[in-house]
């Protein structure tokens, strides 16, 4: 077992409204470490009368207009709020890392992602042009493009840092101001990211508000209220189903990236070793618990033996443990509850085909961490669950198709179509099959690859709207137009 890292003392979590921090340590709950159980620290949830100050403060902010019209000003915030976050990085990541369970390297990795969204969008805030035209003689009409207003932000937990940021950059280099919902299980780091911003004076009071709570009371009415312009969620299929039928009554903007089950198609020419070597990596990043991780593997008959065997290797040989153990190579799940929903969909895997690994908890382990093992299911029932429900956990599924045909197909046979991926030594037949697969992220010879500038976003009912790149703005956005006659 390598060094263990531990926080000095319990952190307190408050609230953010009108630029005050607010809430009670009495009133404290606690966030737990999903590798020990002890707890990380406590965030305050936020009361009724609190919300309804913390919208009226973000309306008022954003009306004030001097936020919305000044493109040098939020670039230059964006770009200080990322030098910060930098400065801290290592502080930021160890507190990822104790408080949802990602590995140290990979919380980093996080946190530097989340200093590149920040510059990006801060060199994007001051590129925000419209256009003019004359349309017939004497005729101007001129496109303005203008912030959407106040933005309810929707954080989950399994990558706080990045999803914060990735809604919140974009939101505030358009000139919107926002409502943050921190998710419970990500309370602490998604206050110590927001802490980095508001400690900036340049930032109007206001234009930055932080909700905690236990459940989803606010989250609800943030969805609702009809002070809110544009709601950016990011969760489960289901809740964005909720979210949309909210939303309709007041006909806000809507980004929702929601849930997937990502297809792996293997052809018979794949580099076998580099496919099942990606693959795993990508189905058991943050024990699985990514909205784009692998989670169906479709191969070539001719190959599905060979890569089954190499999946299989790959997986026995995962160590895992503590996410403050160096050694380890998958953490914990975040709570017990995710794990005994995988350990549940674990035993449908001997109805729906042939359990090629078990699933189980490691008895080598604490019992008072959240942890799985990795397991692997040949399936051969095309209804089973496993192909079309959201894993969202170490549990991988491999199934043997004929050809290309059948791969895509099977691919496709989903309610989903977040991402997939294509292993292929064909690189035009990788685009070919890219080019067929109803997904809005498609890999070849790769997966689980983001970047600030290349947006992401899902098919069906994987979602609405983009992410990252210029699109991520656009969705902050909105266009008016204004007409005159020069006589």
């Amino acid at each position: 077992m390598g060094a263990l890292i531990h926080q000095e003392r319990p952190a307190l979590a408050r609230c953010l409204v009108g630029g005050a921090w607010v809430g009670e340590a009495s009133d404290a709950l606690p966030s737990f470490d999903p590798s020990t159980g002890a707890t990380v620290g406590f965030y305050t949830p936020l009361d009724a009368a609190s919300f309804d100050a913390a919208v009226s403060s973000a309306r008022t902010a954003f009306d004030d207009g001097r936020w919305a019209r000044s493109p040098r000003l939020r670039a230059a915030v964006l770009a200080d709020f990322a030098a910060r976050l930098e400065h801290v990085k290592g502080e930021v990541a160890a507190l990822l890392s104790a408080e949802n369970g990602k590995l140290h390297h990979d919380a980093e990795h996080e946190v530097a992602a989340g200093v590149s969204e920040l510059r990006y969008y801060a060199g994007l805030a001051r590129n925000i042009f419209g256009r003019v035209t004359e349309v017939e003689p004497g005729l101007m009409a001129m496109l303005a493009r203008e912030p959407l207003g106040v933005a309810a932000i929707i954080v989950p937990w399994n990558a706080p840092v990045t999803l914060l940021v990735r809604s919140l950059a974009p939101a505030l280099a358009a000139g919107c101001t926002a409502v943050v919902k921190a998710h419970p299980e990500a309370a602490l780091v998604t206050t110590r990211v927001i802490e980095l911003l508001a400690e900036d004076a340049r930032l109007p009071k206001g234009a930055i508000n932080l909700v905690h709570e236990p459940d989803s009371e606010f989250a609800a009415a943030l969805v609702a209220s009809p002070r809110v312009d544009v709601v950016s969620y990011t969760g489960s299929t289901a809740v964005g189903k909720r979210i949309m039928a909210s939303a309709a009554a007041t006909m806000k903007r809507l980004n929702l990236e929601l849930g997937g089950n990502a297809p792996c198609i293997v052809r018979a020419d794949a580099d076998i070793d580099a496919a099942a070597a990606g693959i795993v990596r990508a189905a058991l990043s943050h024990s699985g618990q990514v909205c784009v991780a692998a989670s169906r593997v479709f191969a070539h008959d001719s190959v599905a033996a060979a890569l089954t065997e190499r999946l299989l290797v790959r997986l026995r040989a995962t160590v895992v443990g503590s996410s403050h153990d160096p050694a380890t190579q998958m953490g914990p799940l975040i709570t017990r509850a995710a794990r005994d929903r995988l350990l549940d969909l674990a035993a449908q895997g001997g109805r729906a085909g042939k359990v090629l690994l078990e699933a189980g908890i490691p008895v080598a382990l604490p019992s008072v961490g959240h942890f799985l093992s990795p397991g692997l299911v040949w399936v051969e029932d095309p209804t089973s669950s496993l192909l079309h429900d959201e894993v969202f956990g170490p549990l991988l599924s491999i199934c043997p198709v004929g050809d290309d045909e059948e791969a895509v197909a099977r691919a496709n046979d989903s309610r989903f179509g977040l991402a997939a991926s294509v292993w292929t030594g064909d690189l035009q037949a990788g685009h070919r099959l890219a080019g067929r697969i109803q997904a809005g992220t498609v890999w070849i010879n790769q997966h689980l690859r983001m970047h600030a500038e290349i947006e992401t976003g899902g098919y069906k009912e994987s979602g609405i709207g983009r992410l990252h790149g210029i699109e991520g703005l656009e969705a902050f956005l909105q266009t008016k137009h204004i007409s005159w006659s020069v006589g």
